[in-house]
């Protein structure tokens, strides 16, 4: 398993996901959306809704793992190679780090021009909070923020799922990240039907983000923050995060680079305000965007190497 995951991992670096391929969440958010129709059709009452949004995690679910499942093995039969191959493939499209990378780049290369306009534009297409008038700093801010939270849901929690049950478990861990961000929302449209999706991401990420916040201190020594900061950030302000989870990277990263996350968002032109995170010893610049993904690459090799040391151990 430890050799499928680790050129899952080198493919997502080197190719990430190729356009002309379709990916498997886009097939999810296809069945999602047609599980979400259907349930609507049949009630609309908050116990029905709540009802109907467990059948669809389950449905969704169980189509990511079994489809998963049931690719790899006919490929088998066809050749071992195959189905490999088509295992590594599944793998791969699990993951997130040259997307990441890619995305969080494509907004601090205007800001180093001092291309506001553009930066805004880049920013808007991986964040949900208006970007129209974002100035330089909320600008790193937010892809900063983007940076560590996609750090677990898009490499550390598919790698802990991958290690654990190969393709098919890191792609139902993927469904239920994809639930969630589809309509595992808290605002009237998805108070009930999403309410088993948030949960359920919720208890997902639960260790793959507890299992990243080891680390992010150990690596800090290497950055201005340093150790102890980053201990303390975290054990400080991760819990004010109103998710579980997200607070833990965002602190660390916080702590780790010396920087204040968190504030002020406007979703909409409504208001959202944000718990801060960490204490600026450094004022945000484009700067801290490659830091951050210095980090997320150093915690995820480190993830990696702990679950070359399990499997070693254990198998």
């Amino acid at each position: 398993m430890i050799s499928l995951i680790l050129l899952a991992l080198l493919t997502d670096i080197l190719v990430g996901d190729p356009r002309p391929i379709p990916h498997p969440v886009v097939i999810m958010g296809s069945l999602i959306n047609r599980c979400e129709r259907t349930v609507r059709k049949l009630t609309t009452s908050p116990t029905g809704l709540r009802l109907g949004g467990i059948l669809l995690v389950f449905v969704v679910i169980s189509f990511a793992w079994l489809g998963t499942w049931t690719l790899i093995k006919l490929a088998e039969r066809v050749h071992p190679y195959l189905g490999f191959g088509v295992h590594l493939w599944l793998l791969a499209t699990t993951l997130a780090v040259k997307s990441l990378g890619q995305h969080a780049m494509a907004v601090a290369e205007p800001l180093t021009r001092g291309d506001l306009k553009e930066a805004r534009s880049k920013v808007a297409m991986i964040v949900g909070r208006d970007t129209d008038q974002l100035d330089d700093r909320g600008i790193t801010r937010a892809t900063v923020e983007t940076v560590a939270e996609n750090t677990v849901d898009g490499i550390i929690s598919p790698l802990f799922y991958a290690f654990i049950g190969g393709a098919p478990l890191a792609m139902a861990y993927k469904a239920v990240n994809t639930m969630d961000s589809m309509i595992g929302h808290k605002d009237e449209k998805y108070r009930y039907l999403g309410w088993a999706a948030a949960r359920l991401d919720d208890l997902a990420n639960y260790l793959p983000a507890r299992l990243a916040g080891f680390f992010y201190p150990l690596l800090a020594v290497f950055y201005p923050g340093g150790f102890r900061a980053t201990i303390r950030t975290m054990l400080r302000d991760a819990p004010k995060h109103p998710s579980p989870n997200s607070g833990i990277p965002e602190a660390a990263v916080a702590g780790a680079l010396g920087i204040q996350l968190g504030g002020t968002n406007y979703y909409r032109g409504q208001v959202s305000h944000r718990a801060v995170m960490g204490e600026e010893k450094f004022p945000l610049s484009h700067r801290h965007i490659a830091q951050a993904l210095k980090l997320t690459y150093g915690v995820t090799a480190s993830v990696v190497a702990v679950g070359m040391v399990f499997d070693y151990l254990f198998h």
